[in-house]
């Protein structure tokens, strides 16, 4: 049974579903697509291995031959706690039911960390495709401490028989240097064995918020952090969907331009998401949304998440949270929901 999409978006159904953005019209861009490989991978410098392991995460689940993404991310536990993490639901301290919530959900793929996918790769690794989280912060130093620190070797996820690696980096904090160097080197070394690279995007600074306003998911910010995980060649950018725009301006720092905020952007959700997009190379890029924290009006949020992200240019969600901290029946149903976004026909790119 698919999803009733105009009855979730309730108000903003019409809003959300008719609007067409005129700053950077959808004609600019490098749409995803079940031809998004030989149409655009194929132009770079990723070799073949690249371009199989990719095809194959485009290929699985329920958005399979779409060019659209839906993964579980599940590597909470380090950074979070476990417990925190899994309390809601125990199963989860074991890794085979994440892998088999992924599976019946219908996801493309499972990001999880080396511990986790390690543990059951014999039984699962051919039937999902595994994506290695190498670098994590974990928060039971003490006191805590805001910092990306390797956790695996690139080789370790080939051994496992990943298909691809992920990584975070946390742009605009005083690490950040340190962090791009080595999450680059980690990338080069993925390419060269055949891997996908994947990059969390996350700005962090204290400074950021300002005067009452959280400026982490700014466009602007997001924006340039996307550009910055292009450079260094992720083939898909995870960022958390941008809520308001003006970091730069607000902040008075860094470079900016009239033009972002005048013309490229407007404050409608779909115009600012589009404006990230267009920071992954206008679509080159794939860049999907981070699906938040859970709470009391999941399915609505993650729907809505979805269809600005699809309707912007985007190629996906990753949704994590909003679906193991539940039983699993309701999480297959909220993940399902999210890809008859991507599968919806009405759902189009604005």
């Amino acid at each position: 049974m698919s999803t009733n999409i105009q009855d979730i978006l309730a108000d903003e159904a019409e809003s959300l579903l008719s609007y067409r953005c005129s700053g950077i019209p959808r004609e600019r861009l490098h749409v995803p697509g079940p031809d998004f490989v030989d149409r655009i991978v194929s132009q770079s410098d990723r070799n073949p291995r690249v371009m199989r392991n990719l095809q194959s995460l485009f290929s699985h689940g329920r958005l399979g031959g779409t060019g659209y993404m839906s993964l579980l991310p599940v590597d909470q536990g380090v950074e979070h706690s476990a417990g925190a993490s899994f309390a809601p639901n125990p199963d989860f301290f074991d890794p085979q039911h994440i892998i088999e919530l992924a599976i019946e959900g219908g996801c493309n793929g499972v990001a999880s960390t080396l511990g986790v996918l390690g543990s059951v790769a014999r039984r699962y690794a051919h039937r999902i495709p595994f994506i290695v989280k190498l670098n994590h912060n974990e928060l039971l130093s003490y006191p805590n401490q805001y910092d990306q620190t390797l956790f695996a070797q690139v080789d370790q996820a080939f051994d496992l028989g990943a298909v691809a690696v992920g990584a975070t980096v946390y742009f605009g904090s005083e690490e950040s240097r340190r962090q791009i160097m080595e999450v680059s080197e980690a990338f080069a070394r993925a390419h060269e064995l055949g891997l996908v690279c994947v990059l969390w995007a996350y700005l962090r600074n204290s400074a950021f918020k300002h005067e009452g306003t959280d400026y982490h998911t700014a466009a602007d910010l997001t924006g340039q952090a996307n550009h910055l995980a292009a450079t260094i060649e992720a083939d898909i950018i995870k960022q958390k969907q941008a809520l308001g725009n003006g970091g730069y301006t607000a902040l008075d720092f860094g470079k900016t331009h009239p033009k972002v905020y005048d013309e490229l952007t407007s404050e409608h959700p779909i115009d600012l998401v589009r404006y990230q997009v267009a920071n992954c190379y206008m679509g080159r890029v794939g860049m999907i949304n981070s699906g938040g924290p859970s709470g009391k009006d999941d399915l609505h949020q993650a729907v809505r998440t979805a269809v600005i992200n699809k309707r912007a240019g985007g190629m996906g969600l990753i949704s994590g949270r909003k679906a193991f901290q539940k039983p699993v029946a309701e999480g297959v149903k909220l993940l399902n929901a999210i890809q008859d976004v991507y599968l919806s026909d009405e759902v189009t790119i604005a």
